[in-house]
């Protein structure tokens, strides 16, 4: 029953975020595509998860222990403060904070987790800079 309570609401929220990307404007340079493409792409595919949850639920829902559940919240809570923090302190400073922190998570072993986050912030950055071209700021603008 849960599966398919969970269904319906990711198939409720895919087609709201299908409607909503019917009001995105076209801008007079864009891509081929335009800018409604990727949204119609993410609810057509959340519609079909959604559909095959609501049509094809498990046998038997297994739901995480209380101990899994808090660890789930603290990551969570550290992705939102990840999203919040990098403007005020760049992208390297919060990539590495936000990766290690969750890599602790994972496996704690504090010398591991600090390594990962620098490391993945830093090869992250390089990937998104210069790879892709995105606008990305290392580290604050006061700095």
């Amino acid at each position: 029953m849960s599966d398919r309570i969970f269904g319906l609401i990711i198939a409720v929220v895919a087609l709201a975020f299908f409607a909503s990307a019917t009001q995105l404007e076209q801008p007079f340079f864009a891509d081929p595509l335009g800018p409604k493409a990727f949204p119609y792409l993410i609810s057509v595919v959340a519609f079909i998860a959604a559909s095959m949850m609501i049509f094809s639920p498990d046998k038997e829902s297994n739901w995480p222990n209380f101990k899994t559940l808090i660890r789930i919240s603290v990551a969570v809570i550290i992705l939102i403060l990840y999203a919040n923090s990098l403007k005020p302190l760049g992208f390297l400073f919060s990539t590495a904070i936000a990766a290690g922190a969750l890599s602790y998570q994972i496996r704690p072993r504090s010398i591991e987790s600090v390594a990962i986050g620098v490391g993945l912030s830093v090869v992250l950055f390089i990937i998104f800079k210069y790879g892709l071209g995105l606008g990305l700021f290392a580290f604050p603008r006061w700095l």
